[in-house]
Order: C-alpha cells, then sequence, then structure tokens
C-alpha cells in the first residue's frame, strides 16, 4: 500500500467507535477543490454509489496520476471516501495506485459505522479509477 494511504489507513486504526466516524467526516471536510477549468459535467459518475459522485482521473503523466472528486457537502460520507482516495493515492504513479488491494477499506475499520453499501460505494471509486489507468 502506498505511504500517503497506509498513514491515512493507520489513522483509522488508532481510533475507535464513533471516533471513526468523526474522523471520516473530518476526512469529508478537506475534499479538495476541483482545479479551475474542471466541471463536474465533464467527470465520470460513479452510479454504484449511493450519493452523486464524480471522479476524474488525469493519467497522462503516468509516475504523477492526478484524481479529482467532486460530491456534494450534505454527502459527507462519500466526500469522506474521496477525500481519502484523493489524499492518500493523488500524484501517485499509476503503478502504485493500481497495486492498492481492491478492499483496502476493510482495513479502516468502519464496516461497524457505515453501511456495506456505501463501503462498496468506495470500492467502486477505487475500481473505476483503476480501470482508468488500465486504459
Amino acid at each position: 500500500m502506498p505511504p500517503p494511504l497506509a498513514e491515512i489507513v493507520d489513522d483509522f486504526k488508532a481510533v475507535d467507535g464513533q471516533d471513526k466516524i468523526t474522523l471520516l467526516l473530518e476526512f469529508s471536510q478537506d475534499l479538495p477543490a476541483l482545479p479551475a477549468g474542471l466541471e463536474q459535467a465533464a467527470m465520470e459518475p460513479v452510479p454504484e454509489c449511493q450519493s452523486p459522485l464524480f471522479l476524474s482521473v488525469d493519467a497522462e503523466d503516468r509516475s504523477a496520476v492526478r484524481l479529482f472528486f467532486s460530491a456534494p457537502p450534505e454527502a459527507p460520507t462519500t466526500r469522506g471516501f474521496a477525500s481519502i482516495l484523493a489524499q492518500g493515492l493523488d500524484g501517485l504513479p499509476a503503478d502504485e495506485i493500481l497495486g492498492v488491494p481492491d478492499d483496502f477499506y476493510t482495513e479502516l475499520g468502519l464496516a461497524d459505522a457505515v453501511s456495506p453499501l456505501r463501503l462498496r460505494g468506495m470500492s467502486a471509486m477505487l475500481a473505476r479509477v483503476k480501470r482508468h489507468l488500465r486504459g
């Protein structure tokens, strides 16, 4: 697992119960804004997510892949998951992102606090990013 993502996983492992939800909500507030010139309409929807989520993968430079996510403020769980992926994977080489275990999110320990459907949404986000990188 790439070091930035491993550090996030460690942060979640260090807290219990409701503190995991609090941490997820903190991540939701830190979802990076879209860069100028990238509009949600030009991004790919992720219909597996319960809330509207859009992503864009810029792999023009495969040594530093850029990931962008858009989710509404009223969808804090979805925004939190997107922020984890953005902060944990943005700017990494394509090969490192492709090497992330598909089920890495289980290590966050959110299964008791977040519905399986929402966890599948995070899995779908990562799967779509990887699909873009495989081209």
